[in-house]
């Protein structure tokens, strides 16, 4: 469990969604949430992929290749 004290003007924000959405502040504070958790760790995976990409640990392919490994290439 987690206890937020939010600004005034983000918990009005909250609650007008609470009110628009029927869902409740808890359920959409944790769909916020869990999307902010899912970019940063989409984010931090790829900023370590480049610095291994820069160091030559790894290696990039062409859009190309990877578009037509997936059929995409229309």
């Amino acid at each position: 469990m987690i206890a937020l004290n939010l600004s005034p003007e983000l918990e009005k924000r909250l609650d007008a969604l609470e009110k628009a959405t029927g869902r409740s502040k808890s359920a959409v504070a944790e769909e916020a949430i869990a999307e902010y958790i899912g970019d940063l760790e989409d984010f931090y995976l790829a900023d370590a992929e480049s610095k291994n990409v820069r160091e030559g640990r790894s290696s990039t392919k062409p859009l190309a290749d990877i578009m037509r490994k997936y059929g995409l290439d229309n």
